[in-house]
């Protein structure tokens, strides 16, 4: 039956998949709980050399969550369960992971933001309003920082300068406003240097399922600003779509 529901079931497919390499990243557990803080902290360095000798991103998947996982424990006093881990894994792969309020959204992004940062080309986390993303940066902030990563905070009251600081950084927290607002200024300078913002690698939304609608809809409508005029319509109108689907889906929300 179960082989009948992954022939057929794609998303159950990926399920599946996910789940083995939680099994792997939960396996190593005892194994990164002896390490000193200096040997957990040396695992960035390692990991960067990996990629540097041209090793695939995919391939560090579960040391570099392991690593992450007994960081946060150490640093905040929390280890992501095995549904966090999960979720961690299913953003990693551009999917929309959605947990309820009290599940653990939050550490989960840990996860992913460690991983796609040992690149280099920073990792942006956009969230619904300034106040969760200061109190992001500072509490999961502190085991990037731990880990050896540097950490950006992108407020409105930023200078121009101060915004270029913040988006150089390894891990960016932002809200969706102040990054699409950052985009048109930089459309607007005279000089490239004094663009804020650097190209996008790895970036996701950490919010809850109503707010989700609201930034889907405001990009729809925001788009036509944003991108070429041939391809207004058929964004605009697959966001909003989009939208209206997972509406239906959670009416309750």
């Amino acid at each position: 039956m179960k082989f009948l529901k992954k022939l057929i079931n794609s998303e159950y497919r990926e399920l599946c998949r996910f789940e083995e390499i939680a099994k792997k990243i939960v396996a190593l557990d005892e194994e990164y709980s002896n390490l000193s803080d200096e040997e957990l902290k040396n695992k960035t360095v390692e990991f960067k050399k990996e990629l540097e000798d041209g090793a695939d991103l995919d391939s560090l998947i579960v040391p570099a969550f392991a690593t992450v996982r007994e960081a946060a424990y150490r640093v905040i006093g929390e280890k992501a369960y095995f549904v966090q881990i999960l979720g961690g894994l299913a953003i990693h792969f551009g999917n929309i992971a959605e947990m309820k309020t009290g599940e653990g959204k939050t550490l989960t992004e840990t996860m992913p933001t460690y991983l796609n940062a040992l690149t280099g080309k920073g990792v942006h986390i956009v969230t619904v309003n300034e106040f969760l993303a200061k109190r992001d940066s500072e509490w999961m902030g502190n085991i990037y920082r731990f880990l050896g990563l540097t950490v950006g905070l992108n407020l409105r009251t930023l200078s121009p300068k101060e915004k270029k600081e913040a988006y150089l950084c390894d891990v960016l927290y932002s809200t969706n406003n102040e990054i699409g607002f950052d985009y048109l200024r930089d459309n607007m300078v005279v000089r490239i240097e004094d663009k804020v913002q650097r190209p996008l690698n790895f970036f996701y939304s950490l919010t809850v399922i109503p707010a989700l609608y609201i930034s889907l809809v405001n990009i729809a409508y925001s788009y036509p600003s944003l991108i070429p005029p041939s391809f207004h319509t058929s964004v605009s109108l697959f966001l909003l779509i989009i939208a209206l689907i997972l509406l239906s889906i959670h009416p309750s929300s």
